[in-house]
This record gives structure tokens, sequence and C-alpha cells, in this order.
């Protein structure tokens, strides 16, 4: 998108935390456009509110609805720094901003990206703890198990370490796609949130619409846990055994009749996709 309308209030506040610059955040966008040798046109206008610049920015961005209602509220208040004693107490050397872009984006380059707004904890939201949900329940659930022998132990561990983001889930990535726009349109995060880092995956990251739980190579076990729009609660497992047979298994938890409901209606696109998966998976 090469023109974006923003609030004429919210563009031109500054933003100074201190360091060498004092910047607008009109300043701060055309950089980062700059740095990534995008070319953006920025217009300003009195006609649009805070609250429909949320909608715009959770829609043509990764950023996640209430993130974006934050950050175009931030966006309202001027943040001046006048007392920099911090840098000399702590020794600090500070950069400008254009560097800082760039430095950001030659840790992604390498992978070297601990962590990400993204990985925020969107169950947090709705007063869960993801530690109640490691232990896969049994009862009361709908269950969809597969099975396949696995021929190369490590060519399977890494395409179960690389599923999700770009590569997708095996079988039928536009299927997957067009749950993650829907999940997007009832205000979940979709699939934009892609993932950290294409190879790694650690306990507690962002996966498109899923939460990492489990995540060991050693022991040969990941478990996922969604955190997309559901009448549900779902889990996505994969596991090898010591017979070399990978254990592929989707649960869904359903609250009340919509939560069965709507079991029902995805089943007959579960038969094929969680048959391609797996298929796909254990392929040499």
């Amino acid at each position: 998108m090469k023109g974006v309308l923003f609030h004429d209030k919210c563009l031109n506040q500054v933003f100074d935390i201190g360091g060498p610059e004092i910047l607008t955040y009109k300043d701060m966008m055309l950089q980062y456009a700059r740095v990534r040798k995008l070319k953006r046109s920025l217009y300003t206008t009195s006609l649009i509110s805070p609250k429909i610049s949320s909608y715009w920015l959770f829609f043509i961005t990764t950023v996640s609805y209430r993130l974006a209602i934050s950050l175009v509220d931030s966006m309202k208040m001027e943040v001046v720094c006048n007392d920099n004693r911090l840098e000399k107490i702590l020794g600090l050397n500070p950069i400008t901003y254009e560097q800082a872009i760039k430095n950001a984006f030659l840790r992604i380059k390498q992978n070297l990206v601990l962590s990400s707004w993204r990985d925020s904890i969107i169950s947090s939201s709705l007063g869960l703890s993801l530690s109640d949900f490691i232990e896969v329940p049994n009862f009361g659930c709908y269950i969809n198990k597969k099975h396949s022998l696995v021929k190369n132990e490590q060519q399977v561990l890494n395409n179960i370490w690389t599923i999700g983001g770009d590569k997708g889930y095996y079988y039928a990535n536009w299927l997957w796609k067009t749950r993650g726009f829907f999940d997007q349109m009832l205000g979940g995060v979709g699939l934009l949130r892609g993932r950290r880092s294409p190879k790694e995956i650690l306990p507690g990251d962002a996966l498109d619409f899923w939460r990492v739980l489990y995540a060991s190579r050693e022991k040969k076990r990941l478990l996922l846990f969604a955190e997309m729009k559901l009448p549900g609660e779902a889990w996505l497992e994969f596991k090898i055994d010591d017979n070399n047979v990978l254990h592929q298994t989707a649960t869904f938890r359903p609250h009340g009749v919509w939560g069965r409901l709507y079991w029902i209606a995805t089943s007959p696109f579960h038969f094929f996709i969680f048959d391609g998966m797996i298929n796909n998976i254990t392929k040499e």
C-alpha cells in the first residue's frame, strides 16, 4: 500500500524518550519506509476517528485488534523526555532511530530474534492460563487421530518443526488461509502472526493462530493450543513413539451446543486435511 491515511492529531505527535533525536510519528514511519526501500506517502485528515484507524490498522497489518487500539490511542499523546540523566548513569550511547531499524532487520535476517510483540499471550485477555492446557483432555472431546510409519525420523522432525508460517501446513494451505481470514474477520489473530523463526520452535511461541505449549525434539513431541476464535478449545499434537510411528492428534473440547455444531460442520474438511497433512509430513 503506497498511501496511508491518518488522523491529523495522531501523525504529528512528538515521540521522544531521550537519545539523539526528537521525532514525530510521521518522521518515524517515513524513516522506516526509507530503510525498507518502500515508497510511501502519508496523508492527514480530521474526518477519521481513532477507532476507525484501529480497524484499518488491524486489517492491513499483522497487529491484533487489541494491540491496534492501544497503538492508535497511544498516538494521541505526546511523549517527551526532559530528564536524560539515565543515559549518563548507565553509560548508554543511544543510536539513531534509523540505525535501530537497520539493526532490528539484521537480527531478523540472521534469525536472532528471541521474542516478538506478536508472541503476546492472547489467552491472557480471556483470563486463561496456558499451563491449564498442556495436559490434553479426552473426556467430552472430539478427537481426530492419524498414524503413520516414520522412515526418516530427522526429516519428519524437521518437517514438524517448520510447520506454519510461510511454509504452511503441508496440505490444502488455501483452506488454512481461509480459516485464518474468517478468524481475523471475527477479531482473532488469523495467520498474521506467522512464526518467530522459520526453523526453531520454543514453548510459548506464537505460531499463526496457535500457541506452542510444548516443544521437545528430544522427546519428539510438539503440542499446539489454538488461539483462534472458537466455540471451544482446540489442540494439535505431533508425537513420534518408540516404534517410529508418528501420532497426529487434533482434539476439540466444545463449549455447549454451538461448539458441537461447529465440529460437525467442519468434520468433512478434517477428513482429508489431516490425512493429507500427516502423509506429506512423513513423505520422504
